[in-house]
């Protein structure tokens, strides 16, 4: 059951990524975490964004749907796009691998994702988008004897 949900859409604009950011960690902060978990929430939800305004579209303004939900002590992200999907998940995760090097991107967004949350999902199929679920999951520290 959840404890909390929160759901935005969002156009593909790269305008949108910094408040996509903003509106994910202020919904985190619920959890109480640090502000290294804030960071790492923050990245994470930038490079999905990211990965679904210049892969998954490709230029074309569409939406973005960004879903979270609060399950006890953990964080579920799910970031999803409707664009053009991709062909070789395997091959997308591995690290400096771009589909598009001919605007310099660096081939390490999946990398980040892993790197900074607790696990990653990606479902995909071509020409209908991709679904990516990221989990954070928070220590509660009890001051209780």
């Amino acid at each position: 059951m959840k404890d909390n949900t929160m759901k935005l859409e969002i156009p593909s604009k790269s305008q949108n990524e910094a408040f996509a950011r903003v509106v994910v960690a202020s919904f985190a902060s619920q959890l109480d975490p640090t502000i290294e978990e804030l960071a790492d929430i923050k990245t994470a939800v930038s490079e999905a964004v990211t990965n679904a305004i210049i892969h998954g579209y490709e230029n074309r303004i569409e939406k973005i749907i960004i879903e979270c939900n609060i399950i006890g002590n953990r964080l579920e992200i799910i970031i999803e796009d409707f664009g053009t999907g991709i062909s070789n998940i395997e091959e997308a995760m591995e690290p400096f691998y771009t589909s598009r090097p001919e605007l310099e991107r660096s081939g390490m967004g999946f990398t980040v994702m892993e790197t900074f949350m607790d696990n990653l999902e990606i479902f995909s199929e071509e020409n209908k988008g991709t679904r990516i679920k990221m989990v954070k999951e928070f220590n509660k520290i009890s001051f209780e004897e």
